[in-house]
């Protein structure tokens, strides 16, 4: 029987926590990682009726893209329907999990439902993130490369964008002297010892720095591993705000919004003129985008898709590219669907259900 903390441990393997911004609070806000599921609920927000939702449905975990609590709760008694949402969920046992910037910051998460929502290729992440990758630096008898290579490429290390099992190996002589109460798996005690040794140097996300090296000790042969790690400053093209991408075709802006507004299902769109009037590349950034405005402007993109605009940014895109604010609800909306599509592929005895409760608090007249 799948318990939650099968799910939770699928999700932070899909966007570790260790991607969300310092403000947010994705994880596990209740409930106990080790409770046997009856069912998963996901979500855009958690609210009171997305609760009793679960509650019907039977299901004693919500999957929330939105975390319920953002900041620290010194009273609990029901004053407001943060609190109020808390209450029923511990009550009835649900556990609330909220997958927030994390699933914002990966390049298979939301950014990537909206370009798929809208038929862009060619797809890239519009601002990676920097500071999000280590490299391991280690020194392996020659002839144990291979074995330690595999070890750790299989952990996760070597992935570099496009390509994987990347590494570099030098060749030279590894000196030591095993001392009393060793074990040596090469030399002799109180003997100076030189062996023919390879340094291997490989590059991972930061965020799986115990996995690789737990899979490095187990896999090297040595009793004392030699190891250095690096903290590095390089972008990591897999990691970061937004994405960019092209359309099938060229368009003017009124079929590009028109375009637009069928495939994300909306109801209105607030835009900016676009003295070309032509658009093909387009970034998308689920959520309140417009700290990348500048970013989707110096990438060349004709139209930038986002929500929460304030009424003078929209001056900044100075005739140069489309703003299309969309709303926030209706550019993450389809995370849901997302959500529900990775429990899915990996559990296929776990009931799934998209909340049918339209959360968004923003009504049009």
């Amino acid at each position: 029987m799948a318990k939650i903390k099968d799910v939770i441990s699928l999700l932070e393997n899909i966007a570790p926590r260790g991607y969300q911004e310092n403000y947010d609070n994705a994880g596990l806000i209740t409930g106990s990682p080790g409770t046997e599921l009856t069912g998963v609920l996901i979500t855009l927000d958690c609210i009171e009726s997305v609760v009793e939702g679960a509650i019907r449905k039977n299901c004693n975990m919500i999957v929330a893209h939105h975390p319920i609590v953002f900041k620290g709760l010194k009273q609990l008694n029901g004053k407001n329907y943060v609190e109020r949402t808390i209450i029923k969920a511990i009550k009835n046992d649900i556990a609330i999990y909220a997958i927030h910037t994390n699933l914002d910051n990966v390049d298979n998460g939301v950014n990537a439902q909206i370009a798929a929502k809208i038929g862009l290729t060619n797809t890239r992440i519009l601002s990676p993130k920097r500071d999000t990758l280590e490299k391991l630096e280690v020194m392996v008898p020659s002839e144990n490369t291979e074995e330690v290579l595999d070890a750790l490429h299989a952990a996760g290390a070597g992935n570099i964008g496009q390509y994987n099992n990347c590494s570099f190996t030098i060749n030279g002589t590894g000196r030591f002297k095993p001392l009393e109460g060793t074990n040596p798996t090469i030399g002799t005690i109180n003997e100076d010892e030189k062996v023919n040794e390879n340094k291997l140097e490989l590059i991972y996300p930061s965020v799986i720095q115990g996995k690789i090296v737990s899979a490095l000790k187990k896999a090297h042969p040595y009793e004392e591993v030699a190891y250095y790690i690096h903290s590095l400053k390089n972008s990591n093209s897999q990691i970061g705000s937004g994405m960019i991408g092209s359309l099938p075709r060229k368009m003017n802006q009124q079929e590009f919004l028109t375009y637009l507004k069928d495939k994300m299902a909306l109801q209105v769109i607030r835009y900016t003129d676009n003295a070309s009037d032509s658009i093909q590349k387009v970034a998308v950034c689920g959520g309140a985008g417009s700290f990348l405005l500048s970013k989707a402007k110096s990438m060349g993109a004709d139209a930038f898709v986002t929500s929460d605009f304030k009424y003078h940014e929209f001056f900044d895109s100075e005739g140069k590219i489309t703003i299309a604010d969309i709303g926030h609800y209706e550019s993450e909306v389809f995370t849901k669907e997302l959500i529900d599509g990775f429990i899915r592929e990996k559990f296929a005895n776990i009931a799934t259900y998209l909340s049918e409760v339209d959360t968004n608090p923003v009504k049009y007249f």
